[in-house]
């Protein structure tokens, strides 16, 4: 998959995407990840890339001319599907990055200042996604977030399938805890289940504390999770349990 990054602050981006996981793939040749500074696009002897808006209002706005000239560089690999990271599009959800996974090249479109001029939005844009409901300095950060989402999806970034599917979201439902050695620690012990050894009775203890996490912390993702009927059991039991405890 390739992934290219249109902004303003390339080196901000760079020591982000070369670390860690993403930089793993990168080197294994699962993901290319590249940036590009607008301003190098500039057709003006200054490099401007912002301006005063039309109609007045405070701030600058990032002008049409040097995105699409930037844009239009990123055409010889083929046309990309084009994002711009703004607080206006659609959250950014688990479904949604398994969706971009599947694409063979995306370009991200970072804005800053107050905004990109709308002509360059309409003209090369697909989609518009935010990352949640605030509104930050510039689209590098939410782009590189949405770039490791899309990065743990592929095949090859993680060591292992299994360590993708479990996580929280990815089958509609929150993780369950985890933990490591030592066994206790400030006199908190490790579930027992854990330490038996029992693998079906670990898989079940994992598949209810992960309903019990979902309930108490984002019950709303419950209302689209793929439950049987024993799982909706489970559920009110612990429901009537909590409004009991409520009660008392």
């Amino acid at each position: 998959m390739r992934i290219d990054l249109m902004t303003l602050f390339p080196d901000m981006c760079e020591r982000v995407y070369t670390e860690s996981i993403i930089g793993r793939a990168i080197k294994k040749g699962v993901l290319t990840v590249e940036s590009h500074n607008i301003r190098d696009y500039s057709d003006n002897k200054h490099h401007n890339v912002d301006d005063t808006p039309y109609g007045g209002g405070e701030g600058m706005l990032m002008s049409a001319q040097p995105i699409y000239g930037c844009y239009e560089s990123l055409l010889k690999n083929g046309k990309p599907y084009v994002i711009y990271m703004s607080p206006k599009g659609g959250v950014l959800t688990q479904q949604k990055t398994k969706e971009l996974a599947e694409l063979p090249h995306i370009a991200i479109l970072c804005g800053h200042y107050e905004g990109v001029d709308q002509r360059v939005l309409d003209a090369i844009v697909d989609e518009e996604i935010s990352i949640g409901d605030y509104v930050l300095t510039g689209g590098e950060l939410p782009a590189l977030v949405l770039i490791d989402c899309v990065a743990r999806m592929l095949d090859g970034t993680l060591s292992s399938e299994e360590g993708r599917v479990r996580e929280s979201h990815y089958n509609g439902l929150l993780e369950y805890p985890q933990y490591t050695k030592p066994a206790v620690w400030h006199d908190r012990e490790v579930p027992e289940v854990l330490l038996s050894g029992h693998h079906e009775n670990i898989a079940h203890w994992r598949r209810e504390m992960s309903l019990r996490e979902t309930l108490q912390k984002r019950p709303d993702l419950l209302e689209k999770a793929d439950l049987t009927q024993q799982e909706r059991d489970f559920l009110k039991k612990l429901q009537k349990e909590a409004t009991q405890n409520k009660q008392s």
